[in-house]
């Protein structure tokens, strides 16, 4: 009875695991990274992925979260207890049968292709009328198309930029498919003039556009700042090691 017990407690976890991983998909989640994020959650490993920014700066994301995070809790109690009970007779294999088929049907109707049309229609309505884009990560506000892209650029001493403005090393930016967000010097973050500023080694610079364009643009302070932290963190581990 017991071995029965946690067979269907098993298969409960999937059907949760599957509900969230679409749910999650539904507000705009790859799914490879909607199923390892639940998972991680839910058996609290793993979730301090840089990925994990994506669940944390999501409204909706977050209440599913706490639910996973809840029930993964629950459900290493339920497995422990049940297993120190072995031989009771006290168990309600009846009722968690009828909660797993219950799951069960709700993942079967998640499945449905319209199902998860209507809920990712309804979920990106819920988000435009009451999320301030304030609460939005940056990849919801920003990059909205394949080509998008948002660079910080690390000014190093060999930069091309270094000494020049954004309007001297870049003629008829005006007219590109990029912007200057803009400038971090230390602790000052510059707004002003991004164009007309100096840039100074150890500057960074804040660029939203279009990816094609930036990398044309800024292709050897890229290439200098690359291989700058390439450097760095191979210096790194050699100290380490």
């Amino acid at each position: 009875m017991n071995i029965l017990f946690l067979l269907i407690y098993f298969i409960i976890i999937i059907a949760v695991i599957e509900i969230h991983t679409i749910l999650f998909w539904t507000t705009g989640l790859k799914l490879e990274v909607s199923r390892f994020q639940v998972i991680s959650m839910m058996t609290g490993t793993g979730f301090t992925t840089g990925e994990s920014e994506l669940i944390l700066g999501h409204p909706i994301r977050r209440k599913l979260a706490i639910f996973l995070i809840l029930f993964g809790a629950f459900s290493l109690a339920v497995i422990i207890s049940t297993i120190s009970s072995y031989l009771s007779d006290d168990l309600r294999t009846k009722e968690i049968f009828f909660v797993a088929g219950g799951l069960l049907l709700i993942l079967g109707i998640l499945k449905l292709s319209f199902i998860q049309n209507k809920l990712s229609t309804l979920f990106n309505e819920k988000m435009r009328n009451k999320i301030e884009v304030i609460d939005l990560p940056i990849r919801e506000v920003f990059l909205l198309d394949e080509n998008d892209h948002v660079l910080n650029l690390h000014v190093f001493k060999e930069s091309y930029l270094l000494d020049k403005t954004l309007n001297q090393a870049i003629k008829g930016h005006e007219e590109l498919e990029f912007v200057i967000l803009f400038i971090k010097r230390g602790d000052l973050i510059i707004k002003k003039h991004v164009y007309n500023t100096e840039i100074h080694e150890g500057d960074q610079i804040f660029i939203f556009g279009s990816k094609k364009i930036i990398e044309e643009k800024f292709k050897k302070d890229i290439e200098v700042m690359e291989e700058e932290l390439k450097n760095h963190t191979h210096a790194m581990i050699m100290n380490n090691g």
